[in-house]
């Protein structure tokens, strides 16, 4: 049976502690505080195109006062 090697070699971990004895939810908000800090920023979320625009207003899609008029006015 031929050996299966893993596809990843381990790396160093991303931080440890040196003092104290955190429990394992203290351990995972630091995590979650150092992971949140050295990421990318996200991507802005992409702006609706003319076509978008244009075919609302094709449809009359275009807001109008009344009841329920806020539904309408999000794409």
């Amino acid at each position: 049976m031929p050996v299966v090697e893993p596809a990843e070699t381990p790396t160093a971990p991303l931080f440890s502690v040196v003092k104290g004895q955190p429990n394992a939810e203290e351990l995972a908000a630091l995590a979650a505080v150092v992971l949140t800090l050295g990421g990318p920023t996200p991507a802005k979320p992409a702006a609706p195109s003319v076509r978008h625009w244009v075919r609302r207003q094709q449809l009359r899609l275009a807001p109008s006062p009344g009841p329920g008029a806020w539904k309408r006015s999000h794409g």
